[in-house]
């Protein structure tokens, strides 16, 4: 049950990366760099970790299908 879970969440987290931007995409668009690029990635980070712990939560996922759905989709956004 639990590898069915974490497929589903894997797969939910795929799909809404590639419908969104990547941090370091969003970043080299905006033609930051130094200080202001590192503190635009550390911002996006922390906002993707926080979304992506909103998403895990929604579908209720909790141990380590939660660890690995929140690592996969923070890498995925950043």
């Amino acid at each position: 049950m639990r590898t069915i879970i974490l497929a589903l969440a894997l797969t939910f987290a795929a799909t809404t990366a590639h419908a969104q931007a990547t941090c370091s995409a969003e970043a080299d668009t905006k033609k930051l760099a130094g200080a202001a690029k590192s503190s635009f990635l550390k911002k996006c980070e922390t906002d993707a970790k926080a979304a992506c712990d909103k998403k895990a939560a929604d579908q209720k996922l909790s141990g380590a299908a939660k660890n690995s759905f929140t690592t996969k989709c923070v890498k995925d956004a950043v």
